[in-house]
């Protein structure tokens, strides 16, 4: 493992590294759950998604690891599974064999990119102030996610609003909907307290203390289950089950679309938010880690990015939208995960997922969002790197930290914080800290909001 991963270089040992992927295993398991979920409103089979899922995940984390040998986990990225199903077969009228050509299209232009470095250059081109604005703005954004996925912050007249528990009293789902948010806001607490604590596993204690508390509201008729709203039992239904086959979706691609506006459109469309969820995601970790060198570079870019392109290549050969860098990452950083060997063990827990998929898929999104929350306090921690009063570097920071959370993506706090500090450099007659990159860059991403 020392050969293999240099530990003790990077400050860390076998038993954290492997804390470390265990957590970020039960933070970004739902997707488990989830993408054969989304993708199977496209008209795709679900099992073999699932199992499609499990298997570009672990592939994909295992070329983090050995590529790159960080500890950053991917799978199936959320936002780009819907674009899939709702946007493209659902609204504009494509196959899911069409759509997954996309993917695959884009997946290997991403590995061209990737070894001709342009991604990573414009990785580097980024200003440090952004690249602080974009950690802080990923930690909300997961903060939201976590708060979110616990039903605590929930639709409302405002937009968003908090759980109302004396509604849940009125209207009898306090059984089901109002103790999941009482046990989230529990394992908040409780996972603050590890945290303030410094007990070694703190999030992973957290994730599985909360589920603890669950199975026992269940067993004592406090918690309800409801599947027709979303609430399911939280006592797993077994312990193994043998895979799905991948048949009904492996390699099942539509190539005779190639060529056509309609397909370049798709393709570029899941390339651009590919591009800007990995580069910020990639941001946003390496920060929380302190793994970028005094040039706000990060060392081992190149085979991350190769990683996640190749990940995303093989994922739609499989029968998966696109494979993406995943922002729970952070989630083992904070337990001190520092090396390849966090992201081998998540991607281990991916294949063990395969065959005891009734356990895996049992954990509740209420048990892990106390961990995306606290992990949203830690990124926070950045802001405190900016200065404030130096405006021209702060404001479009500040736009790339607002961004992300109340626009819901990753990628357009990028565009709106580049586009910004570019403009306002040049209003101001700063010229000289904007480099020829961040020019082009911003003029691509204008023309996105203009075309797209």
């Amino acid at each position: 493992m020392e050969k293999l991963f240099k530990l003790k270089e990077h400050g860390t040992d076998v038993r954290t590294e492997i804390m470390a992927g265990i957590t970020i295993f039960m933070t970004m398991a739902y997707i488990l759950a989830v993408n054969p979920g989304i993708l199977s409103a496209s008209g795709m089979d679900s099992g073999a998604v699932f199992t499609a899922t499990a298997l570009a995940s672990a592939i994909g984390c295992a070329c983090m690891a050995f590529f790159a040998n960080l500890p950053f986990a991917l799978s199936a990225g959320m936002g780009l599974n819907a674009y899939f199903a709702y946007t493209v077969v659902i609204g504009m009228g494509y196959s899911w064999e069409m759509a997954l050509t996309a993917v695959f299209a884009e997946g290997l232009l991403f590995i061209i990119l990737s070894v001709t470095n342009v991604r990573e250059a414009i990785f580097n081109a980024i200003p440090g102030t952004l690249k602080i604005g974009v950690s802080v703005g990923i930690g909300l954004f997961i903060c939201f996610i976590g708060l979110q996925n616990a039903h605590i912050c929930v639709d409302g007249s405002t937009l968003v609003t908090m759980f109302s528990f004396s509604g849940s009293l009125r209207d009898g789902t306090f059984n089901s909907e109002g103790i999941t948010v009482l046990l989230a806001l529990i394992g908040i607490l409780l996972t603050a307290y590890l945290v303030i604590h410094q007990i070694k596993g703190n999030l992973l204690i957290g994730i599985l203390a909360t589920w603890a508390l669950g199975i026992i509201c269940q067993l004592v008729g406090l918690y309800v289950p409801n599947p027709d709203a979303g609430f399911y039992s939280l006592i797993p239904s077994g312990i193994i089950a043998a895979p799905a086959s991948l048949a009904p979706t492996f390699f099942k691609m539509d190539f005779s679309v190639i060529g056509t506006v309609n397909f370049f459109v798709v393709m570029f469309s899941f390339l651009f938010v590919d591009i800007f969820d990995t580069l910020g995601t990639l941001i946003g970790c390496a920060s929380k880690a302190e793994m970028l060198d005094e040039e706000g570079h990060l060392p081992g870019i190149k085979g991350a990015l190769l990683a996640d392109a190749v990940a995303t290549t093989v994922g739609a050969g499989l029968g998966t939208s696109t494979v993406t860098t995943f922002v729970e990452s952070t989630s083992g950083i904070a337990e001190g995960g520092r090396t390849g060997l966090t992201a081998l063990t998540t991607g281990a827990f991916f294949v063990l997922s395969l065959f005891f998929s009734p356990i895996f898929l049992t954990v509740p999104s209420f048990a892990t969002a106390p961990a995306l929350i606290i992990v949203g306090f830690m990124m926070m921690q950045q802001v405190v790197k900016l200065d404030w009063f130096d405006m021209i570097e702060a404001i479009p920071a500040f736009i790339a930290i607002m961004a992300m959370p109340f626009l819901y993506s990753i990628s357009e706090g990028i565009s709106l914080g580049i586009i910004s500090y570019v403009i306002l450099h040049l209003l101001s007659g700063k010229t000289n800290k904007i480099s020829p990159l961040m020019y082009v860059l911003a003029v691509v991403f204008i023309l996105k909001y203009i075309m797209l």
